[in-house]
């Protein structure tokens, strides 16, 4: 029997709990000194499917000029529109739940949920995220596009660890079930 897959978040976030200025810029997170990538390398090993909402991965491709960023990994982007797959992204108009808990009862490595926002409370609503990886960034944004959404439910969260990246710390919880 297969042991079930984790769906993780790995993200970047202000002290103050933004992910982005309302603008969706993030030029606040690389004024920050980090070391190295800030441990999105050895993140990256650990998955072979990614998640994302489509107005992330609107970000991603108008960032991301000269090639899609994840093209060794399956990458599936939902929204409400229908879109014709492309060469590294399958778009996805399914039921979360159902869709998320096939691809977790799969063989393979953790599941990345990449951006927060609709989708990442989507997924909070229905109990489908095992672990956050949030990286602290020491930047008070004031406002901008908060990490979760007013209104999640209440998660009772375990440290598993904690990591300094020079200027950053990354925050490693699992959801306790």
């Amino acid at each position: 029997m297969n042991q079930r897959r984790n769906l993780v978040l790995f993200i970047a976030s202000s002290l103050d709990g933004y992910i982005a200025t309302k603008d969706e810029s993030l030029e606040w997170l690389f004024k920050v000194e980090g070391e190295g990538d800030n441990g999105f390398s050895e993140f990256y090993e650990t998955v072979d499917t990614i998640l994302m909402g489509k107005r992330t991965y609107d970000w991603v491709m108008k960032q991301e000029t000269e090639k899609f960023p994840y093209k060794n990994k399956e990458c599936y982007v939902f929204t409400r529109s229908p879109y014709k797959e492309t060469e590294y992204v399958k778009f996805v108009n399914d039921d979360i739940n159902n869709f998320v808990n096939k691809l977790k009862n799969k063989d393979g490595k953790n599941i990345w949920v990449v951006g927060g926002g609709e989708l990442l409370n989507s997924f909070i609503q229905e109990d489908l995220v095992d672990e956050f990886i949030i990286t602290i960034a020491p930047t008070i944004i004031g406002n901008g596009i908060p990490l979760f959404k007013e209104g999640n439910q209440e998660l009772e969260l375990s440290l598993k660890r904690t990591k300094r990246f020079n200027q950053f710390i990354e925050l490693h919880y699992e959801i306790k079930k």
